[in-house]
C-alpha cells in the first residue's frame, strides 16, 4: 500500500477534491477531443483548463449534491488564490491520475531527447 495521499484538494469557493477517475478522463477527452496522448499539462489554453477542471471536480459536485456547470469554470477558479496554484493542483491530480505511468513517461521522454 502508497504511503502516499493521492487525495487532491483545492480552495475555491470551498474546498474542493480534484479527481481524474475513468468518468472524468473520459468527460474529458469527449469534451476537448483530446486522446491521452495530446494530454499535454504545459500546453492548455484557458478554456481547456476550464474543461480540465469541469471534469475533475464533477465527482466531488455529486457527493456534495451539487450541479456543476462548465460555464461556472471561470468564475469558480477565480476564487483560487492565484493561478499558480490551479495549474499545480491540476499537475498533481493528472499525477494521481495515472500514478507511476505518468512519471516513467516523462523520464523515458527525457531519456529519449
Amino acid at each position: 500500500m502508497s504511503d502516499k495521499n493521492d487525495l487532491v484538494i483545492i480552495n475555491l469557493d470551498r474546498p474542493r477534491v480534484l479527481r481524474f477517475g475513468h468518468k472524468a478522463l473520459k468527460t474529458l477527452t469527449a469534451l476537448t477531443g483530446m486522446t491521452f496522448d495530446d494530454i499535454d499539462l504545459e500546453n492548455f489554453d484557458l478554456e481547456t483548463i476550464e474543461k480540465v477542471f469541469y471534469c475533475g471536480l464533477l465527482s466531488d459536485a455529486k457527493e456534495n449534491n451539487e450541479t456543476l456547470k462548465l460555464e461556472d469554470m471561470e468564475d469558480l477558479l477565480d476564487k483560487a488564490n492565484n493561478y499558480g496554484e490551479l495549474l499545480e493542483k491540476m499537475t498533481l491530480a493528472f499525477n494521481a491520475a495515472f500514478g507511476q505511468m505518468a512519471e516513467e513517461q516523462k523520464n523515458f521522454q527525457r531519456i529519449v531527447e
